[in-house]
Order: C-alpha cells, then sequence, then structure tokens
C-alpha cells in the first residue's frame, strides 16, 4: 500500500555515504550568497538495548533501533512573502546496519520526502510527510524515547503520495487537511481534517481521518494539550466509525484513550501514560526517565506493559527479523519490555 522511493546503499555505509555526501554540498550551497538555496543536514541516532517478554514466545534481549533518522532540508526564498522548500529524510536501522525502518523494515526506507510552499497563507506540500491527524490527535501523547512509543493509536504515521495544508494562525485557530492517494482502507483515497485552537499554555484539536474502503471507516479524534511550568499533560480520545463488527481490530465502536503527564526537574524528566485501545493492545502502561545529559544527547530508561499483543514488543529481537518488518507478537496473551538507550541528534 505504501509507494517509496528505493536506496541501493550497501549496510552500514549507507548513513556514511549519506552523511559525506550532504555535509559538504549543503556547506557549498550555503556559501552560494544570497538568494540561494540553503540546506540544512541533520541527524538523529537513536539506540536501546531491551529485555523483551513477549508472551507466548521466548524471552529475549538485545539491541533495538528507536527509530534513527538522517536528511536534510533546503529552502529559497522566492520573493519576501513565498518561501520553497524540500526535506529528504531517510530511516537507519542501527541494530542490523541497514537503511530500513525497524517495524516495517524494507518496505520504509523514506521517512519523509516532500517539497512545498509557506508563506501569508499558509503552508502547503506534497510528497511524504508526518500527516496532520497524528500531528493534531496522537502526537500529544506520543513523547516517549524507545521503539515502543506511539503504538496506541488507530492512526497511520506518515504516508505517500499525499497533499498537505497547514493554515496560519487566526487568533488561537488553525487548521489542517490531507489528501492520500490509495493509502486508505482497501487501497481507497484517504482525507484528513483538523482544527485547533490554542489559548494560552492549552490547546485543544478535533480531527477526522477518512479511511473510507469497504467498511465506510472514519477515525474521530480529540485531543488536549496543556503545561503548567515543569509539569505538562495530555490526554486524547479515538472512535471509530465503521460498517465492521468482527470483534477485531477497527470494529464499529472502538475507543483508543490515552492520558499523558510529564514533570522536569533541570535536566532529568519523568513521565508516563495509561492507554485503553480496543482491540490493539487493550490496558497499556508506559513509564520513563529521561535524562539530559548535555546539548543534542539524551540517555532514557523506560518500562512499557501491553495486556494484549500488539506489535510493540516483537516476537523476536532485532537482529533475528533480517530484512523482514518485526511484525506482531504471537497474539495470546501480555506483553512487558525493559529498555534503556540513548537519544544523539545533530
Amino acid at each position: 500500500m505504501k509507494k517509496t522511493m528505493s536506496w541501493t546503499l550497501a549496510p552500514l555505509s549507507g548513513a556514511v555515504a549519506l552523511a559525506l555526501f550532504l555535509g559538504p554540498n549543503a556547506a557549498f550551497a550555503q556559501q552560494e550568497g544570497a538568494g540561494g538555496v540553503e540546506f540544512d543536514f541533520y541527524g538523529s541516532l537513536r539506540l536501546q538495548y531491551e529485555a523483551a517478554d513477549p508472551k507466548g514466545a521466548d524471552s529475549y534481549d538485545g539491541f533495538r533501533d528507536a527509530y534513527s533518522r538522517m536528511g536534510f532540508n533546503a529552502n529559497y526564498e522566492i520573493n519576501e512573502d513565498v518561501n520553497a522548500f524540500a526535506q529528504l529524510e531517510v530511516p537507519i536501522d542501527l541494530a542490523n546496519g541497514k537503511i530500513q525502518d525497524p517495524f516495517n523494515g524494507e518496505n520504509e526506507d523514506i521517512r519523509i520526502g516532500k517539497i512545498g510552499l509557506d508563506g501569508a497563507f499558509g503552508t502547503v506540500a506534497y510528497g511524504r510527510d508526518w500527516m496532520p491527524y497524528y500531528n493534531a490527535i496522537a502526537f500529544p501523547v506520543d513523547m516517549f524515547y524507545s521503539y515502543q512509543s506511539g503504538f496506541a493509536t488507530y492512526t497511520t504515521f506518515r504516508e505517500s503520495d499525499s497533499v498537505m495544508y497547514y493554515s496560519p494562525d487566526f487568533d488561537g485557530f488553525s487548521f489542517a487537511g490531507a489528501y492520500s492517494a490509495n493509502s486508505g482502507a482497501d487501497g481507497d483515497d484517504r482525507y484528513q481534517m483538523t482544527g485547533s485552537y490554542t489559548m494560552g499554555d492549552t490547546t485543544l484539536s478535533v480531527g477526522v481521518d477518512d479511511l473510507d474502503g469497504a467498511d465506510n471507516t472514519r477515525i474521530w479524534g480529540l485531543s488536549a494539550m496543556h503545561s503548567m511550568g515543569p509539569l505538562s499533560l495530555a490526554a486524547k480520545v479515538e472512535y471509530i466509525q465503521s460498517d465492521q463488527d468482527a470483534a477485531a481490530f477497527g470494529d464499529d465502536g472502538d475507543v483508543a484513550a490515552n492520558i499523558y503527564a510529564a514533570y522536569t526537574m533541570g535536566q532529568h524528566t519523568f513521565h508516563g501514560t495509561y492507554a485503553n485501545v480496543d482491540n490493539y493492545g487493550e490496558n497499556i502502561y508506559h513509564l520513563g526517565y529521561a535524562f539530559n545529559w548535555m546539548d543534542g544527547l539524551t540517555l532514557f530508561a523506560e518500562y512499557y506493559y501491553e495486556e494484549e499483543s500488539t506489535g510493540a514488543v516483537p516476537e523476536f529481537k532485532a537482529r533475528d527479523t533480517g530484512s523482514d518488518p518485526a511484525g506482531f507478537g504471537p497474539g495470546d496473551g501480555s506483553n512487558n519490555v525493559f529498555m534503556v538507550g540513548m537519544h544523539y541528534s545533530f
């Protein structure tokens, strides 16, 4: 269902080749002078060591990538009112030494690939990117550092062949929408619409993710974020409207409800979430501690539990999955995993 660009870089050397190519070219472009294209090269290396106990399968421990990525942003000022931009970002699976996503394997070798324009009219982009519904509804509770982050939602993260629009701010109000070709249910097109209102330290958002398909599936969402100094709070609720009634993922009336809290003291952050996701994990607990050691470097320790098997705790350790997606657990009971790791961003 996903359409991605093809890369043939060798394992491990692919990341090095990308860095060697983009680094000098980025510097060269910035030296071209005013009015030229400006490049910004970036990366984030994310690795964890986990001890997992997937119910119905052997326990294991080992390294797993936590969504490392490398890429660049390019910007060109067309005039004082309009800016053109492009972004390319590839996943780096550090545990397996490959350019691939740690969950989707070689099925996702491009995380972001988009071009667009921004100005007083807002932002419009085409390509593969984070989707508006995820940004408004799921992102507020997706704040952990490990591979296990972000599973307690019904929506998708990124889609290809998408046209996306984000409005400017209208006295606290904003809206966004997207059309994605063939990325809905049963190969149908996908439509998303969101609206947000921000007042001080509080943001409220509503949204719909229309997958269509044979079951006319829609995901309705509501989220809230609020900060009080060092304390951050967030919550979301998603509701599935569908013709499906199969006691399985995507049934009509299924609900995913999440609450999240974080407290920061200097370099230390303590955070946790509780979620209940019908037909996808059921009761879920995720607790974490993060230490911001220095600029760009964060160490973390987390614990994740789900009542029923989904994809958050794979059946096998990363090096045993080869180039295939990590896949779902065996599906006959709860999963537990402890992980420690680091993020290094530049």
